[in-house]
């Protein structure tokens, strides 16, 4: 069976043995395993009851990064906090690929008036033998321009952190949050973690190379979304997060691909697609 539902978890299998598992709250990726060895990181301590963001895997931000104070919604808005509709399976050649939907009538009445559009979120998660496709296609069923930002939160597993590097950032300018969004130029080839790290790299190229420090490469390849966060919350910040054990910052890094140093405009009736395919080399 190529998909299957239960428990609120639809889990892809793929012939080649390769799964993936996403949950229909927030229809967050939790889990790839291709080549037997699993690529995404959930802490722990991850809730999973539904009461708050999965933490770990690809949670999907949308349609605020952070927090805006002109638009009251929880941080990185609903998205990743809904339960969403499984519209089920698609199937063409080598991929094994489900489709989740949210629309604006699925939310409570306060993000409605926080977040007052008409809208349709069509999230498609693909797997291959080697590879997991996630891509969010946004329709605006209004009839005035909607603005918005959304972000793929992708939290990889690695086995040290000291010896983890992203490659293709060089000479794009940043945004560093840890240091109240002073901006500034990538000037390193590979970039490592030794401290907190949270910044946004702004309308940067499409390829990534994810080194994770065992001899395993991954390659990101966004398409659609401008910019790519790396995140590693280190000492002080995890042991500050209820959802985060105090030492897992040793285990996963953040490569997250979105549109979030500007706005998107989509005018009315228009759609908009962006997302990241993730490779093993």
């Amino acid at each position: 069976m190529p998909a299957q539902e239960s428990n609120k978890v639809v889990t892809l299998q793929h012939p080649s043995g390769a799964t993936a598992k996403v949950s229909l709250f927030g229809a967050t990726v939790t889990s790839w395993i291709s080549n037997g060895i699993e690529r995404l990181f959930v802490s722990k301590d991850a809730i999973l009851d539904g009461s708050k963001a999965i933490r770990g895997g690809i949670p999907l931000v949308f349609p605020i990064f952070g927090t805006k104070a002109h638009i009251p919604l929880p941080q990185h808005g609903f998205a990743r906090n809904s339960y969403w509709d499984y519209l089920g399976i698609l199937t063409d050649n080598d991929e094994v690929a489900v489709r989740f939907s949210l629309k604006d009538n699925q939310l409570t009445k306060d993000q409605r008036q926080s977040w007052p559009h008409s809208f349709r979120l069509v999230y498609t998660v693909t797997l291959t033998a080697t590879q997991l496709k996630t891509y969010l296609t946004v329709k605006n069923e209004d009839s005035d321009t909607m603005e918005f930002n959304t972000l793929l939160h992708t939290y990889f597993r690695v086995k040290d952190i000291a010896n983890v590097s992203v490659e293709g950032l060089s000479s794009y300018t940043f945004a560093d949050k840890v240091a109240g969004g002073a901006t500034s130029v990538e000037n390193r080839d590979k970039i490592t973690i030794a401290e907190e790290v949270d910044r946004v790299y702004q309308d940067v190229q499409d390829h990534l190379q994810l080194n994770t420090g065992d001899g395993q490469k991954l390659m990101i390849d966004k398409s659609g979304m401008k910019d790519t966060v790396v995140w590693n919350p280190w000492i002080e910040k995890a042991q500050g997060m209820g959802d985060f054990g105090n030492e897992e910052y040793h285990e996963m890094i953040c490569v997250e691909v979105g549109s979030v140093a500007q706005w998107v405009h989509l005018e009315g009736g228009q759609t908009w697609t962006g997302g990241q395919t993730i490779s093993i080399a």
